[in-house]
């Protein structure tokens, strides 16, 4: 949160993490999506690192995107999520936010190059249908997360509005 928050008082814009849904929407290509089973590809190797190509994170960018051109949304770091954790109803929903507390549990979404000790497949993490938790009061080298702009920050949003001191990986792409 005290990154988000710093991010948001240096450019006056306002980011935040996606919700579950929205980043299952995205990593699934949105109305663009082909149906794949990883982000991008029915072949993980062409759109993922996991545990059986890398021992740890990658630079992004490495490896195709998805049919929205988003990287690594399948492998690399699990990403977390705006939703804290909770097991899925049995009531279809649209958009759900998950329940307002948790235990220090966020979502986590993507997989990535670690996988739980005797989970498997690392393979199977990193479908975008796949989703876990995490702690979020302990750091972890597989854990990241991928930001949401504001949708009324787009409209306004400018590179020379964005101080040089946050330019460094800053990206902004609306989907529809």
């Amino acid at each position: 949160r005290l990154f988000v928050h710093k991010l948001n008082e240096l450019t006056g814009l306002t980011f935040r993490l996606p919700t579950e849904a929205e980043w299952e929407y995205a990593a699934r290509g949105g109305k663009r999506s082909c149906g794949y089973k990883y982000a991008g590809s029915n072949d993980i190797n062409e759109v993922a690192w996991y545990e059986d190509n890398c021992t740890a994170s990658q630079p992004v960018a490495q490896k195709n995107p998805n049919e929205l051109g988003l990287y690594d949304m399948s492998g690399n770091v699990y990403e977390f999520c705006y939703d804290w954790y909770a097991p899925y109803t049995a009531v279809a929903q649209t958009n759900p936010i998950g329940p307002s507390s948790s235990p220090n549990a966020r979502v986590a979404r993507g997989g990535g190059c670690w996988k739980p000790q005797d989970a498997g497949g690392g393979a199977l993490f990193c479908r975008t249908t796949n989703r876990g938790y995490s702690s979020t009061n302990t750091s972890y080298s597989y854990i990241g997360l991928r930001l949401v702009l504001q949708e009324a920050d787009i409209v306004t949003l400018t590179v020379n509005s964005i101080p040089s001191t946050a330019k460094v990986g800053f990206y902004a792409r609306r989907f529809e």
